[in-house]
């Protein structure tokens, strides 16, 4: 046999086989859709007896309500609204709200809006109105520990300051006063001492010496000592020297030294 008519034979056969196979896959085609609409048949009829007999879906509800609106009522009239409704007041909850006054309702559950079975009970979150807290006194401590005990408390704290008898950085008044009852958080304002107001000494000399001391004593000084010193002429019975000098910024109750002349002998 030759080679050519050998390779010829070997085509023939591997069409043939080709054709064999496309032939099978024609016949396979219309059993696949066949077995495809029998799935979905059976799957679509097993789902309807099963929800029709087995598993029958309840029937929906007819006498559902629409739940009011109660953030902003006062408690009192929270039954009323409801049972306009068919509804039911369920548990009371309280908080305390820095703004809303005692007894006004501050949330709900289910919300006002939704629908809700006739006869439910809706449950209430109602305020019990700020914290009220009572100024505590602070009056002479220390400015640092005034505003520790006032900002524990709940209160908010300004600061000013003014001239007082009492010690520098001391409390000397509480705006709003002590034992004012407030809504925390609230402002106060502390006023601390700067001290004394300090007083000029006044120019004293060539004044007679009782109208020096009366001076000095009206304005708060205490005199040390009154010394005497040797003068001719005019300068006798007058006050010659002072200390400390005119013009100096004392503190009420300074002590004050003068010296005032005398005649000879």
């Amino acid at each position: 046999m030759k080679l050519g008519e050998s390779m010829q034979k070997r085509r023939g056969r591997g069409s043939g086989g080709g054709a064999s196979l496309a032939g099978m896959g024609r016949q396979w085609r219309p059993l696949a859709g066949r077995l495809a609409v029998l799935a979905v048949v059976g799957f679509g009829g097993g789902y309807l007896i099963a929800t029709r007999v087995f598993f029958t879906l309840p029937p929906p509800p007819t006498n559902l309500v629409e739940v009011p609106v109660l953030e902003g009522l006062a408690l009192a009239r929270v039954e009323s609204a409801l049972a306009e409704e068919g509804l039911e007041l369920g548990t009371v909850e309280v908080l305390r709200h820095p703004a809303i006054d005692s007894g006004v309702v501050v949330g709900q559950g289910p919300m006002g809006g939704q629908l809700e079975v006739r006869g439910e009970r809706v449950r209430v979150t109602v305020s019990l109105g700020p914290q009220l807290q009572a100024v505590p006194d602070v009056t002479r401590l220390l400015g640092d520990r005034a505003l520790r005990v006032l900002e524990a408390t709940g209160f908010q704290v300004t600061v000013d300051s003014a001239d007082s008898e009492f010690a520098v950085g001391a409390v000397v008044a509480v705006d709003p006063g002590p034992g004012t009852l407030l809504r925390v958080p609230a402002a106060v304002q502390v006023t601390l001492s700067r001290g004394p107001a300090l007083v000029p000494m006044p120019y004293l000399l060539g004044v007679p010496q009782q109208e020096a001391i009366d001076s000095l004593t009206g304005l708060g000084f205490r005199l040390l000592s009154v010394d005497t010193l040797f003068r001719f002429g005019r300068d006798q019975g007058l006050v010659v020297e002072q200390d400390p000098p005119a013009d100096s910024l004392l503190a009420p109750q300074s002590m004050v030294r003068l010296s005032v002349g005398r005649r000879g002998g």
